[in-house]
């Protein structure tokens, strides 16, 4: 997509689709490591009290060497992340919504946006939607209310249900949307799930909802490239002692690329 073109539809309607960008060999794969990872996440979800509102959700799907790594990997969308948030960008969350049928009531389905303050013309934070499914209006494609990005506070009900957008596509299709924008997962009428990766990134600044750099294992972090140690967070860490804070350029964790 031409830059201008996906700056207009950024600027004003808070969305941009890009259609069929993950092949489908990479869409399987993904389909089967949701559904593992979302098995594990639901053991915390229950033992903690959590089971009610967040029923097929998984946060945080990362560090486990499966496809799920393997799309962060392959950095879809860059230059439009990177051009979003003006440089230097970083995984502020990485989660799966797999939208059940048989287990209505998600939070997800709540109309929302991503940030919690209104930052006017200044955006933080840019969620990426990743398609495993076809999204239909009978599944529960996704609604957002384009332009809404610019309100400061949330819409009433009825006029986010009258006016809002249905996204629709193909599997492997890919929706970029401004976190300011106020949306909802749509209820699935059919009788299979449907899933979709949900991931946020934001301005190396923010605070990730999960401390990556700590959550992965040694393992898996001597084996990240320089691109995926500054796609995690390991550039923009904060130091906890002086001896982390008096370091010289070349080693200290939040790295003077990071803006």
């Amino acid at each position: 997509m031409d830059v201008g073109e996906f700056d207009r539809q950024l600027d004003t309607d808070g969305w941009v689709l890009f259609p069929c960008v993950v092949d489908a060999q990479l869409i399987d794969l993904l389909k089967h490591d949701v559904c593992t990872k979302h098995q594990e996440c639901r053991h915390f979800q229950v033992r903690n009290g959590l089971a009610a509102g967040t029923e097929g959700t998984a946060h945080h799907v990362l560090g486990s060497e499966n496809s799920l790594d393997e799309f962060l990997r392959r950095f879809y969308l860059d230059a439009y992340l990177a051009r979003c948030l003006e440089g230097p960008y970083i995984l502020n969350s990485y989660g799966a919504v797999l939208n059940d049928p048989t287990q209505p009531g998600s939070y997800v389905q709540s109309i929302h946006r991503d940030v919690r303050t209104h930052t006017k013309d200044f955006r933080m934070l840019v969620n990426v939607l990743v398609m495993l499914d076809e999204f239909t209006a009978e599944n529960g494609a996704t609604w957002v209310l384009s332009s809404s990005h610019h309100l400061p506070a949330k819409p009433a009900e009825a006029h986010f249900v009258g006016n809002a957008d249905r996204i629709t596509g193909m599997a492997g299709s890919i929706l970029l949307f401004d976190s300011r924008l106020w949306h909802a997962a749509g209820h699935n009428r059919t009788d299979q799930p449907r899933m979709a990766l949900t991931l946020t990134f934001s301005r190396p600044f923010m605070k990730q909802q999960m401390d990556y750099p700590r959550f992965v294992s040694r393992q898996y972090e001597a084996a990240l490239s320089e691109r995926m140690r500054q796609l995690l967070g390991f550039n923009a860490r904060v130091p906890a002692t002086y001896d982390e804070w008096y370091q010289p350029p070349e080693r200290r964790m939040y790295k003077s690329t990071q803006g």
